[in-house]
């Protein structure tokens, strides 16, 4: 078993920035691929970002060039830095670790460990 624990969400004016961090304990490895989604009220969650063991990216069109998924595997931490928020990115941001390769990286089915979720609010 995998504990996920998400911080770092708030209330942020568009425009701003705000860093999520997922604490990973448990059965922790630096070999998982690690992901996170978003879920506003009364829609799908949607794939935000991953990132590989080695590092490698992978982030949703809407969020690309604002957001940044980053890892530390000596503290087992991933991390994402969002900047330049817009309110269309309120939601409930949830990180998750990759378990089924047979899925997408982008589909919520591939993960099989999730955090509680952090709340994340755009101001207009």
């Amino acid at each position: 078993q995998v504990q996920l624990v998400e911080s770092g969400g708030g209330l942020v004016q568009a425009g701003g920035s705000l860093r999520l961090s997922c604490a990973a304990s448990g059965r922790t490895s630096n070999d998982y691929f690690m992901g996170w989604f978003r879920q506003a009220p009364g829609k799908e969650r949607e794939f935000v970002a991953a990132i590989t063991s080695g590092g490698s990216t992978n982030y949703a069109d809407s969020v690309k060039g604002r957001f940044t998924i980053s890892r530390d595997n000596a503290k087992n931490t991933v991390s994402l830095q969002m900047n330049s928020l817009k309110p269309e990115d309120t939601a409930v941001y949830y990180c998750a670790v990759r378990l089924k390769y047979g899925y997408d990286v982008k589909e919520y089915r591939a993960y099989g460990y999730w955090g509680q979720g952090t709340q994340v609010t755009v101001s207009s």
